[in-house]
């Protein structure tokens, strides 16, 4: 969700579930575990299941922020640790790896995020949740190398067709948050991400063949022009038809 406002937003409520967020401008304040906080842009808000809070904005200007809610069973199951939840004791925090991955899910609003984004950014989420709580990690086990190249050929070969979670635990005969973490270690990189540059190459190869832009989006796997288009200005910092224009005049 997205919350605008002046004043005050919300009465002393509480969730079953986390709700993590993001302040993206003015000053967010909140009473939380008996005390006032506040967040600035660029601070990541993390409440804990079944904590008490308001919400209120905490300057003339107003607030705007955003928010997801994640039951803690998910968050348990991505953060592969068999101890109690993990827990923020401080609501308002500064963490980068954070932000991106809540970032990933909050930045578009208006579309669904497909698995593979969703299950990646849960795996980061549970992981800096876990760090800023200060709970010690098992060691990492060995990257199961076989097993992330046979998901890797697999999207390869699916480039233009809807890849669930399940696909690639049936191809790797891993769950989808141990999978990420391998794929992440041994490619650098999520199967949401590598998906996504594989139908970008498609689709620009799709271009240079003389296909259409909305040709292009929808042969590699984009659900319209306009998706392939945020997608594209994304990764290559320019749109498709400037893109396809520059490579004409090379």
């Amino acid at each position: 969700m997205e919350a605008r406002f002046h004043g005050n937003g919300f009465l002393p409520h509480r969730h079953d579930t986390y709700a993590l967020g993001l302040t993206m401008h003015g000053v967010q304040t909140f009473r939380y575990r008996g005390r006032p906080r506040f967040s600035q842009p660029g601070n990541v808000i993390v409440l804990h299941p079944d904590e008490v809070h308001d919400g209120a904005a905490g300057t003339d200007v107003g607030l705007i922020y955003r928010m997801i809610y994640l039951p803690p069973t998910l968050v348990a199951e991505a953060f592969d640790h068999r101890t109690a939840l993990p827990f923020v004791a401080d609501p308002v925090v500064s963490d980068p790896a954070l932000r991106h991955a809540l970032s990933d899910l909050l930045v578009d609003l208006d579309e669904q995020p497909d698995d593979l984004l969703i299950d990646d950014a849960l795996a980061r989420i549970a992981a800096a949740l876990g760090r800023q709580a200060g709970v010690v990690r098992e060691k990492v086990q060995p990257v199961a190398r076989l097993a992330v190249l046979a998901a890797r050929d697999y999207l390869d070969v699916q480039v233009a067709s809807n890849v669930t979670s399940e696909d690639l635990e049936r191809v790797t005969q891993l769950d989808r948050y141990e999978l990420a973490r391998h794929f992440r270690r041994l490619l650098g990189t999520s199967p949401h991400r590598y998906l996504v540059m594989r139908r970008l190459d498609h689709g620009k190869e799709m271009l240079v063949s003389g296909s259409s832009l909305a040709e292009a989006a929808l042969g590699s796997g984009f659900s319209d022009q306009a998706h392939f288009s945020r997608h594209f200005r994304n990764a290559f910092g320019l749109p498709p038809g400037r893109w396809l224009n520059l490579q004409r005049n090379v």
